[in-house]
């Protein structure tokens, strides 16, 4: 038989995938409107829902189960000492006790202490549901009427950096930890004047490089089309997987062919690297937050973006389990340890000229649920109550003052649609953004609130 029209993975099925990232244009519509203060900023969404109580107020069992123990669990990122007793978020300690052993910060300087700290900002309108709130971190507008499924209704920072800037499509990338809850349809909206051509390369590294990569995408294989038609089939459906098969048609994106090559270097040389143990994991690696940002730091040193999104969600298991809540939130702390630290350290075009947000999509509820987990303490959930509606930002970085405690307890300044005109402040671009009219209307920079 002659073989014939081998079709390479490499081609990525027109770049038809949620793990992969899409393919943008280039190009520049309109100046930026100001000089940027850093030329690159990563905004970490510190998601799942994050409890004041447990982060900001250092409370650990005392405001949740009836328990007079409190202490930091996040010390990379606050200040504060540790709990003295019923340490259970760490990992387990050699006689095998869960979680016993607390994870060694990476940062001697708390970030806290680096920069300027809100701690008490609000999740002021709408649902506390995790797109609705992740939307508004991105786009800087409440997504009152926003459901799954439907890509934001007004424009993201993506979309304004890409349009009002010189940024070409590898300088602006949204990192999900995974493929579910719409999470990939948060990378542009389908806002008239903005949308698809402006959009930011959506990356879910945990996809791409986890089973389903090892098996459709590693390597490039060659299939032969009349031979292999079952692999055929199964990669096609791994990368339209929430596209295709969701009623979505694929965005055109249009990457330039230099940048298509650049993209597909980059995931063969993240395989190669992933197979040798070179990818810069956190030293602790246990859960998907936790790997998403090891890959992310990849992305960061291979393209150096101009803005880089990642989104974390595994605090969202306080549903559940207040434990692996726990443990959650002080592997995500360890995560942005780490991140803060390798772009110092290991990514010279990034150290010293990168500003990082961290902030959570919303908080919990004050009152916890009727689930108990394996250590008997109760559960929580976030259906909109006012402590739901309390979370903070954090960020640091060139231009950005150290040290600094903006409001707190019974004064909250900020709100979540504050992160879009701060980035854009930050990357020269906020006339552009504020004089669009499409951020909230009580949304400002942070540099304008304090």
């Amino acid at each position: 038989m002659k073989r014939r029209n081998f079709i390479k993975k490499a081609t990525l099925a027109g770049a038809a995938t949620v793990g992969v990232p899409y393919i943008l244009p280039t190009g520049r519509l309109f100046a930026s409107s100001g000089n940027p203060m850093a030329e690159h900023v990563v905004l970490v969404l510190f998601a799942g829902g994050v409890r004041q109580q447990e982060s900001m107020l250092k409370r650990y069992l005392a405001e949740s189960q009836g328990l007079d123990i409190e202490g930091n669990i996040m010390y990379n990122m606050l200040t504060g000492d540790t709990p003295e007793l019923k340490i259970v978020y760490g990992v387990d300690t050699a006689d095998g006790q869960p979680g016993g052993m607390p994870i060694d910060q990476i940062l001697q300087t708390p970030l806290e202490l680096q920069g300027t700290l809100f701690p008490e900002v609000r999740y002021s309108s709408g649902s506390t549901g995790h797109f609705a709130g992740l939307t508004t971190g991105v786009s800087g507008h409440y997504a009152t009427t926003q459901g799954l499924q439907q890509r934001p209704l007004h424009p993201t920072i993506f979309e304004y950096l890409r349009r009002h800037s010189d940024a070409k499509a590898t300088d602006v990338w949204f990192i999900g930890n995974g493929i579910n809850n719409s999470t990939p349809l948060l990378n542009h909206s389908a806002y008239p004047g903005y949308g698809s051509q402006y959009g930011a390369n959506f990356f879910a590294p945990n996809i791409t490089f986890g089973q389903q990569g090892q098996d459709y995408l590693k390597g490039f294989k060659i299939f032969h089309p009349e031979e292999e038609l079952d692999p055929i089939r199964e990669m096609r459906a791994f990368l339209n997987h929430t596209y295709m098969e969701q009623g979505f048609g694929i965005p055109n994106l249009g990457n330039t062919d230099e940048e298509k090559d650049d993209i597909k270097a980059f995931i063969k040389s993240t395989f190669e690297r992933l197979e040798n143990n070179q990818v810069a994991f956190p030293p602790v690696v246990d859960n998907g937050d936790l790997s998403t940002v090891g890959f992310a730091t990849e992305v960061m040193k291979w393209f150096k973006p101009k803005l880089t999104v990642i989104n974390m969600s595994a605090v969202d298991s306080c549903h559940s389990s207040y434990t692996n809540y726990l443990a959650s939130l002080h592997r995500g702390d360890h995560a942005i340890g780490h991140l803060w630290n390798y772009i110092q350290t290991q990514i010279p075009e990034m150290a010293d000229n990168t500003a990082m947000i961290v902030m959570p999509e919303h908080g919990r509820n004050y009152n916890s649920n009727s689930i108990t987990d394996q250590n008997d303490w109760f559960s929580f959930d976030h259906d909109a109550d006012e402590n739901s509606r309390r979370i903070f930002t954090m960020m640091v970085g060139p231009g950005i003052d150290s040290n600094l405690k903006v409001g707190g307890v019974g004064n909250p300044i900020g709100d979540a649609s504050d992160v879009v005109p701060t980035i854009a402040e930050i990357l020269g671009i906020k006339d552009n953004v504020m004089n669009a009219g499409l951020i909230q209307g009580n949304a400002m920079s942070l540099f304008d609130r304090i």
